[in-house]
């Protein structure tokens, strides 16, 4: 896989999404569970 700034955002969000899921809330979950499938379809791991 060959990291590019178009790849970057995605994989930002997914960590972000991580690691708001280590310190729960709901709004945070919520947040999280976006970010994380965000960061799955950017990266296009989901067509």
């Amino acid at each position: 896989m060959e990291l590019s700034v178009s790849n970057l955002q995605p994989l930002v969000a997914l960590v972000a999404g991580v690691l708001i899921l280590v310190m729960p809330r709901l709004l945070n979950y919520i947040v999280a569970i976006y970010l994380i499938i965000a960061g799955i379809v950017g990266l296009g791991f989901i067509k």
